[in-house]
Protein backbone atom coordinates (compact mmCIF):
# COMPACT_ATOMS: atom_id res chain seq x y z
CA UNK A 1 0.00 0.00 0.00
CA UNK A 2 2.29 3.20 -1.42
CA UNK A 3 5.29 4.01 -0.41
CA UNK A 4 6.85 2.34 3.03
CA UNK A 5 7.69 4.73 5.84
CA UNK A 6 10.90 6.22 5.56
CA UNK A 7 14.10 5.22 7.33
CA UNK A 8 14.55 8.08 8.76
CA UNK A 9 12.38 7.70 11.04
CA UNK A 10 13.32 5.63 14.07
CA UNK A 11 11.59 2.64 15.63
CA UNK A 12 10.01 4.85 18.24
CA UNK A 13 9.00 7.12 16.15
CA UNK A 14 7.59 4.58 13.84
CA UNK A 15 5.32 3.08 16.53
CA UNK A 16 4.19 7.04 17.83
CA UNK A 17 3.40 7.50 14.36
CA UNK A 18 1.71 4.05 13.57
CA UNK A 19 -1.85 5.49 13.79
CA UNK A 20 -0.85 8.32 11.24
CA UNK A 21 0.74 5.91 9.16
CA UNK A 22 -2.82 3.58 8.46
CA UNK A 23 -4.14 6.59 6.87
CA UNK A 24 -3.27 5.90 2.96
CA UNK A 25 -2.61 9.41 1.91
CA UNK A 26 -0.66 10.29 4.67
CA UNK A 27 1.38 7.07 3.86
CA UNK A 28 1.54 7.32 0.28
CA UNK A 29 2.82 11.36 0.66
CA UNK A 30 5.58 10.26 2.64
CA UNK A 31 4.03 13.38 5.09
CA UNK A 32 5.49 11.98 8.20
CA UNK A 33 8.81 12.60 6.84
CA UNK A 34 7.79 15.68 5.30
CA UNK A 35 6.37 16.58 9.01
CA UNK A 36 9.48 15.37 10.88
CA UNK A 37 11.76 17.89 8.60
CA UNK A 38 9.34 20.79 9.54
CA UNK A 39 9.58 24.19 11.42
CA UNK A 40 6.85 25.46 12.86
CA UNK A 41 6.95 29.23 14.43
CA UNK A 42 3.10 29.06 16.44
CA UNK A 43 2.67 32.49 17.46
CA UNK A 44 0.12 32.64 20.47
CA UNK A 45 -0.20 30.17 23.25
CA UNK A 46 -3.79 30.91 24.30
CA UNK A 47 -6.78 29.41 23.49
CA UNK A 48 -5.90 28.81 20.10
CA UNK A 49 -2.31 27.86 20.93
CA UNK A 50 -2.82 25.07 23.56
CA UNK A 51 -4.35 23.10 20.79
CA UNK A 52 -2.19 23.34 17.57
CA UNK A 53 0.63 22.85 20.49
CA UNK A 54 0.13 19.67 21.53
CA UNK A 55 -1.22 18.23 18.27
CA UNK A 56 1.93 19.01 16.23
CA UNK A 57 3.70 17.94 19.30
CA UNK A 58 2.42 14.93 19.20
CA UNK A 59 2.34 14.43 15.25
CA UNK A 60 5.87 14.81 14.90
CA UNK A 61 6.95 17.90 13.91
CA UNK A 62 10.58 18.21 13.86
CA UNK A 63 11.20 21.10 15.09
CA UNK A 64 8.30 24.20 17.35
CA UNK A 65 8.80 27.60 18.31
CA UNK A 66 6.41 29.02 20.74
CA UNK A 67 5.96 32.94 20.76
CA UNK A 68 3.88 34.53 23.28
CA UNK A 69 4.78 37.51 25.74
CA UNK A 70 1.64 36.67 27.83
CA UNK A 71 1.58 34.90 31.55
CA UNK A 72 -0.92 32.24 32.66
CA UNK A 73 -3.98 33.71 34.29
CA UNK A 74 -6.44 31.87 36.30
CA UNK A 75 -9.03 32.85 33.73
CA UNK A 76 -7.01 30.82 30.89
CA UNK A 77 -7.75 27.19 32.47
CA UNK A 78 -10.80 26.61 31.16
CA UNK A 79 -9.75 26.59 27.53
CA UNK A 80 -6.24 26.43 27.88
CA UNK A 81 -5.36 22.74 28.80
CA UNK A 82 -1.42 22.91 28.60
CA UNK A 83 -1.84 24.91 31.84
CA UNK A 84 -2.64 23.83 35.40
CA UNK A 85 -3.18 26.15 38.50
CA UNK A 86 0.33 25.73 39.37
CA UNK A 87 1.38 27.76 36.40
CA UNK A 88 -0.22 30.85 37.10
CA UNK A 89 1.86 33.72 36.42
CA UNK A 90 4.50 31.92 34.72
CA UNK A 91 5.14 32.92 30.81
CA UNK A 92 2.76 30.78 29.00
CA UNK A 93 5.81 30.59 26.44
CA UNK A 94 8.11 28.68 28.52
CA UNK A 95 4.88 26.42 29.93
CA UNK A 96 4.08 25.47 26.54
CA UNK A 97 6.90 24.93 25.26
CA UNK A 98 8.24 22.62 28.21
CA UNK A 99 4.54 20.51 28.20
CA UNK A 100 5.04 19.93 24.24
CA UNK A 101 8.59 18.60 25.31
CA UNK A 102 6.72 16.21 27.28
CA UNK A 103 4.40 15.30 24.79
CA UNK A 104 7.26 14.35 22.30
CA UNK A 105 11.13 14.22 23.44
CA UNK A 106 11.53 13.84 19.88
CA UNK A 107 10.59 17.42 19.07
CA UNK A 108 13.21 20.31 19.20
CA UNK A 109 11.22 23.08 20.65
CA UNK A 110 12.37 26.19 22.41
CA UNK A 111 10.03 29.17 23.46
CA UNK A 112 10.43 32.95 21.93
CA UNK A 113 8.68 35.01 24.89
CA UNK A 114 8.49 38.48 22.65
CA UNK A 115 7.67 38.58 18.90
CA UNK A 116 7.85 42.04 17.70
CA UNK A 117 8.21 43.90 14.24
CA UNK A 118 12.37 43.26 14.70
CA UNK A 119 12.18 39.54 15.64
CA UNK A 120 9.54 38.34 13.39
CA UNK A 121 11.91 38.42 10.37
CA UNK A 122 13.94 36.37 11.22
CA UNK A 123 11.67 33.99 13.51
CA UNK A 124 9.81 33.77 10.03
CA UNK A 125 12.91 33.00 8.03
CA UNK A 126 13.61 30.16 9.83
CA UNK A 127 10.33 28.44 9.68
CA UNK A 128 8.62 26.05 7.35
CA UNK A 129 5.36 27.49 8.25
CA UNK A 130 3.91 30.12 10.78
CA UNK A 131 0.46 29.21 12.75
CA UNK A 132 -1.47 32.36 13.99
CA UNK A 133 -3.09 31.58 17.05
CA UNK A 134 -2.69 35.08 18.71
CA UNK A 135 -4.95 37.18 20.31
CA UNK A 136 -4.60 40.70 19.36
CA UNK A 137 -5.33 42.76 16.20
CA UNK A 138 -1.80 44.78 16.53
CA UNK A 139 0.43 40.79 16.25
CA UNK A 140 -2.61 39.26 13.84
CA UNK A 141 -1.87 42.29 11.02
CA UNK A 142 2.06 42.78 11.80
CA UNK A 143 1.70 38.71 11.12
CA UNK A 144 -0.30 39.06 7.91
CA UNK A 145 1.76 42.28 6.47
CA UNK A 146 5.10 40.33 7.33
CA UNK A 147 4.18 36.89 5.64
CA UNK A 148 2.88 38.96 2.54
CA UNK A 149 5.50 40.73 2.16
CA UNK A 150 8.26 37.66 2.36
CA UNK A 151 5.76 35.50 -0.09
CA UNK A 152 5.03 33.12 2.71
CA UNK A 153 1.93 30.84 3.42
CA UNK A 154 0.33 30.79 6.85
CA UNK A 155 -2.23 29.32 9.14
CA UNK A 156 -4.97 31.72 10.59
CA UNK A 157 -7.60 31.01 13.03
CA UNK A 158 -9.72 33.03 15.21
CA UNK A 159 -12.48 32.30 17.91
CA UNK A 160 -15.08 34.60 19.94
CA UNK A 161 -17.80 33.60 22.16
CA UNK A 162 -19.22 30.55 20.41
CA UNK A 163 -18.03 30.89 16.64
CA UNK A 164 -14.96 30.30 14.90
CA UNK A 165 -12.89 31.43 11.73
CA UNK A 166 -10.04 28.99 9.75
CA UNK A 167 -8.18 29.75 6.50
CA UNK A 168 -4.74 29.19 5.12
CA UNK A 169 -3.52 32.80 3.89
CA UNK A 170 -0.84 33.35 1.29
CA UNK A 171 0.71 35.07 -1.53
CA UNK A 172 -2.17 37.16 -3.47
CA UNK A 173 -4.60 36.04 -1.06
CA UNK A 174 -3.76 37.51 2.89
CA UNK A 175 -5.78 38.69 5.80
CA UNK A 176 -6.16 42.25 4.78
CA UNK A 177 -8.04 41.63 1.22
CA UNK A 178 -10.65 39.45 3.74
CA UNK A 179 -10.08 41.71 6.36
CA UNK A 180 -8.68 45.35 5.35
CA UNK A 181 -8.43 46.74 9.03
CA UNK A 182 -8.86 45.18 12.53
CA UNK A 183 -12.36 46.33 13.09
CA UNK A 184 -13.94 46.60 16.34
CA UNK A 185 -14.95 42.98 17.56
CA UNK A 186 -14.60 42.53 21.11
CA UNK A 187 -11.86 40.15 22.65
CA UNK A 188 -12.45 37.43 24.47
CA UNK A 189 -11.91 39.81 28.01
CA UNK A 190 -14.97 41.44 26.71
CA UNK A 191 -17.30 38.96 25.03
CA UNK A 192 -16.16 36.04 26.14
CA UNK A 193 -15.89 32.72 24.93
CA UNK A 194 -17.46 29.10 26.01
CA UNK A 195 -14.12 26.82 26.75
CA UNK A 196 -14.50 24.20 24.18
CA UNK A 197 -14.88 26.23 20.96
CA UNK A 198 -11.31 27.65 20.82
CA UNK A 199 -10.40 24.15 20.92
CA UNK A 200 -12.37 23.04 18.15
CA UNK A 201 -10.53 26.13 16.33
CA UNK A 202 -7.31 25.60 17.65
CA UNK A 203 -7.60 21.57 16.42
CA UNK A 204 -8.54 22.72 12.83
CA UNK A 205 -5.63 24.94 12.69
CA UNK A 206 -3.48 22.07 13.86
CA UNK A 207 -5.03 19.75 10.91
CA UNK A 208 -4.68 22.52 8.32
CA UNK A 209 -1.07 22.95 9.51
CA UNK A 210 -0.60 18.67 9.08
CA UNK A 211 -2.39 18.85 5.48
CA UNK A 212 0.28 22.17 4.33
CA UNK A 213 3.22 20.38 5.70
CA UNK A 214 2.79 16.89 4.81
CA UNK A 215 1.42 17.87 1.27
CA UNK A 216 -1.60 15.97 1.59
CA UNK A 217 -5.33 16.37 0.45
CA UNK A 218 -6.48 20.43 -0.06
CA UNK A 219 -6.02 22.68 2.50
CA UNK A 220 -8.16 25.92 3.37
CA UNK A 221 -6.36 28.24 0.95
CA UNK A 222 -8.91 30.60 -0.98
CA UNK A 223 -11.29 29.40 1.65
CA UNK A 224 -12.49 30.34 4.94
CA UNK A 225 -14.34 27.29 7.24
CA UNK A 226 -16.43 29.04 10.34
CA UNK A 227 -18.22 27.57 12.75
CA UNK A 228 -21.59 28.11 14.65
CA UNK A 229 -21.01 26.28 17.79
CA UNK A 230 -24.59 26.70 19.13
CA UNK A 231 -25.99 24.88 16.08
CA UNK A 232 -23.55 22.76 15.37
CA UNK A 233 -23.46 24.45 11.80
CA UNK A 234 -19.88 24.47 9.77
CA UNK A 235 -19.69 26.14 6.78
CA UNK A 236 -16.58 26.79 3.97
CA UNK A 237 -16.71 29.82 1.85
CA UNK A 238 -14.66 30.75 -1.06
CA UNK A 239 -12.76 33.60 0.11
CA UNK A 240 -13.53 36.21 -3.06
CA UNK A 241 -17.02 35.82 -1.80
CA UNK A 242 -16.41 37.41 1.84
CA UNK A 243 -15.19 40.54 2.94
CA UNK A 244 -15.92 42.13 6.11
CA UNK A 245 -14.70 45.21 8.48
CA UNK A 246 -12.59 42.90 10.81
CA UNK A 247 -12.53 39.47 11.92
CA UNK A 248 -13.23 38.72 15.40
CA UNK A 249 -10.86 38.36 18.45
CA UNK A 250 -8.90 35.35 19.42
CA UNK A 251 -8.82 34.05 23.02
Amino acid sequence: MGTPPTPSLTRTELRRASRALLVPEWQEAGAQARLKAARVLVVGAGGLGNPVIAALAGAGVGALTVADSDTVALSNLHRQPLFTAADVGRPKAEVAAARAQAINPFVQVRAAPHLTADTIGPLLAEATLLIDATDNFETRYLIADTCTAAGREWVWGAASGTSGLVSVFGPGLGLRDVFPEPGDAASCDEAGVLGPVPGVVGQMMALEALKVLGGVGEALRGRLWTLDALTGHTRTLKLGSVRAPGPPAAT
